[in-house]
């Protein structure tokens, strides 16, 4: 029988010692999915105790082009901390992540009685790592869908609770442009990503609520970077999150 609580120690330790998901150097290592989800409420749980909030969730693996980076076929469920939120402009150390790689996406802020308060661009920082042989969802969700924090814009260019049809989403790193203007993965809408969401119950004490973050997930790739990129999002046009990787 999995002990749930010594992995997850065992994971946060990793995931603080800048190598995460140590457990799936095993090749015998196996969870189901209900055991993953598990694994990841205990260090979320573990986070708490010590001081972090949890300040949201994310639906990761979803996209059409994530899906065919990683193999696999989600969607599946993380956890966000308030301790990872950062602001537009900051200078990311590419040696505090393990492979740091970058999403574009779009997120929104829950208000009173479930609605969508406000809309907005992100950059999801992750740590881009599978160890296991093979590349399994119980892996992806085990190491909470590799996210590693969010970059937020001001407060200035929230959308509201709605964006215009047809909007384009843009991610610019150094010369490279990726764009689209497929802004929700799911069902085309923010509520579809939130549906989702509720479809699929929270395990840990933390549910959604009012101020939390949601990730709506990405239809464009996950992109690594590195020390001396210029990362910036876009909104038809408009530069919204910069980052340096430093």
């Amino acid at each position: 029988m999995l002990d749930i609580e010594a992995l997850a120690k065992k994971q946060l330790y990793d995931y603080r010692e800048v190598n995460p998901g140590g457990c799936f150097n095993d090749r015998s290592f196996q969870l189901s999915l209900a055991e993953a989800y598990q694994l990841q409420d205990a260090v979320a749980e573990l986070r708490e105790k010590e001081g972090d909030s949890v300040g949201g969730f994310k639906i990761g693996c979803i996209g059409d082009h994530i899906k065919s980076q990683f193999g696999m076929s989600g969607p599946i469920r993380g956890t966000l901390f308030k301790n990872e939120l950062y602001n537009s402009g900051i200078s990311v150390p590419s040696d505090a992540f393990c492979n740091l790689s970058i999403e574009a996406e779009m997120a929104f802020i829950m208000g009173e009685n479930g609605r969508i308060q406000s809309i907005f661009p992100v950059i999801e920082l992750h740590n881009y790592v599978f160890r296991s042989h093979k590349r399994t969802l119980t892996e992806l969700i085990a190491n909470n869908g590799l996210h590693a924090g969010v970059i937020l814009p001001s407060h200035e260019v929230e959308f509201g609770d709605h964006v215009e049809v047809n909007a384009t989403l843009s991610l610019t790193i150094n010369d490279a442009v990726f764009q689209t203007t497929k802004l929700w993965p799911i069902n085309d809408t923010p509520q579809g990503s939130l549906a989702w969401l509720l479809a699929n119950p929270i395990g840990h004490e933390s549910k959604i609520k009012s101020g939390h973050m949601i990730l709506a997930g990405t239809t464009l790739g996950l992109y690594p970077v590195r020390k001396g990129d210029q990362v910036a999002i876009s909104f038809n046009g408009q530069k919204i999150v910069t980052c340096l990787i430093d």
